[in-house]
């Protein structure tokens, strides 16, 4: 129980902290965000929870607002703006990646504490490195141009959540996809039964963290920021 109260919080101190950043920082806030949140998702993604009788990782939570940016970066200022993101949020995954790689490799003093803990967070095999890169780049870019393609068949302000949920909704189940057929399908101690479960399972919670977000968007669409100063 504990876990499902605490969960709720911590959605909302995402969201709040999302639209602080928005609010404070304009069009730019929105593009430092996805580059921390992009890191912060993959920093989480090591610990697993139960939540509500759900076997899960973290990290989704903070993963569905690097979609509310983008997102909200097309509504206000086009598929160009969302792009750009996109590939700030790829650099960022990368440069952090290679950094944390390197960082692991120096030679620890015999009095040192953290290289142990560091190997377990950042220490990912290939595989799963892999599977994050490609399902971000790929998910992502597919999220912006469905919400372009939406945008144009739903132009009217009051069906936003028509094609803010539909993009992330299609996007998000790619983005699972890939990473868990990259990261777990064939891996030893995951059986078709276990993938499949797998990918249901957190498909579900990014789709409901998604529509719970809907709010969200419209909020921040109408928000007074630093760009409008």
């Amino acid at each position: 129980m504990f876990n499902v109260v605490w969960g709720a919080a911590f959605a909302c101190v995402n969201f709040a902290l999302f639209l602080t950043c928005y609010r404070m920082f304009g069009r730019n806030g929105l593009y430092a965000w996805v580059g921390v949140a992009t890191v912060l998702a993959n920093v989480q993604v090591v610990k697993t929870i139960e939540l509500a009788g759900l076997v899960m990782t973290l990290g989704n939570t903070i993963y569905a607002t690097i979609f509310l940016a983008t997102d909200l970066l097309n509504e206000k200022f086009g598929e160009q703006a969302a792009k750009k993101a996109v590939y700030i949020g790829f650099f960022s995954l990368i440069a952090s990646t290679i950094m944390m790689q390197m960082a692991l490799k120096f030679e620890p003093t015999e009095t040192d504490f953290a290289q142990g803990s560091l190997e377990t967070i950042f220490g990912l095999l290939p595989r799963l490195a892999l599977g994050s890169l490609t399902a971000y780049f790929v998910s992502q870019l597919v999220d912006v141009k469905i919400f372009t393609l939406l945008k144009k068949a739903f132009p009217k302000p009051g069906q936003l959540w028509i094609r803010n949920n539909g993009s992330t909704a299609l996007s998000q189940l790619l983005d699972t996809v890939v990473f868990c057929s990259i990261a777990f399908l064939g891996a030893p101690g995951f059986p078709m039964d276990v993938w499949l479960q797998v990918v249901l399972t957190t498909y579900l919670i990014k789709l409901i963290v998604s529509v719970a977000s809907t709010p969200i968007i419209y909020w921040a669409r109408g928000m007074r920021t630093a760009d409008d100063r």
